[in-house]
């Protein structure tokens, strides 16, 4: 298990290599959205996990609109999907994630953090999966499998949940889809990390709300999306 050592190092790397680069350039090529401020800083504002992140460039700061503190591991995590890219848009072509260079190698882990716990939870209850999915993550529904979510962790890194009901022959079985750029950007390492950072929350929601507190926090944001969409219409 790495120590905290270990990970104010890799953000130290990742900080580095970040500031060598133009704003600009990899704000455009990630979705990121770039502000320059007065002074010549820039603020780099990009969506992680349906929270707006904000980076002040060039020293590299990390702050969030609620203000609660950002943990180092997703520091590191946004900074490697930042720096990852070199020109890369999505191919639309789906993978696992044993078909990501050096996935098998990490396999056992990303089945163990995120693909079984997922299963295990959500086998017998997976229209709880899109209630709560869309209440933490704005996630759409997907259509593949019998349940499938996709959640939009990074501007160019769309994660997909799936869930196939068992029955009397067959046991429910389940996958994590990632859009195949993703082989470019995060390393394996990376995207078990991003997957569990996904997976947890969902898992520890799952007994903490009822299914009809979700449906009604998902009523009223539905409500909320119609009446903006009518007024952009309108003016």
């Amino acid at each position: 298990m790495a120590r905290i050592d270990d990970y104010n190092t890799a953000l130290e790397i990742a900080k580095k290599e970040l500031s060598n680069r133009n704003p600009l350039h990899y704000c455009r090529l990630s979705g990121a959205l770039s502000i320059e401020k007065e002074g010549g800083s820039t603020i780099i504002r990009l969506k992680f996990l349906n929270r707006m992140i904000n980076i002040s460039w060039p020293d590299l700061l990390f702050y969030q609109d609620s203000n609660e503190e950002i943990p180092i591991k997703e520091k590191i995590l946004i900074l490697h999907y930042l720096n990852g890219f070199k020109g890369e848009d999505l191919t639309g072509e789906l993978i696992a994630y044993q078909d990501i260079p050096s996935g098998r190698l990490y396999l056992d882990a990303f089945n163990r953090r995120a693909k079984y716990p997922m299963i295990n939870t959500f086998d017998d209850q997976p229209d709880k999966l899109v209630l709560l999915a869309k209440h933490l993550f704005e996630a759409t529904t997907s259509s593949i499998g019998d349940i499938s979510v996709l959640i939009q962790a990074l501007p160019k890194t769309p994660v997909t949940l799936v869930i196939w009901k068992g029955d009397e022959e067959f046991s429910s079985d389940g996958t994590i889809l990632f859009d195949s750029s993703i082989k470019n950007i995060l390393s394996a390492e990376d995207i078990v990390e991003l997957t569990s950072m996904i997976v947890y929350p969902l898992i520890a929601k799952v007994n903490s709300v009822s299914g009809q507190t979700l449906l009604s926090s998902q009523n009223k944001m539905e409500h909320k999306q119609r009446a903006t969409d009518h007024y952009e219409n309108c003016c």
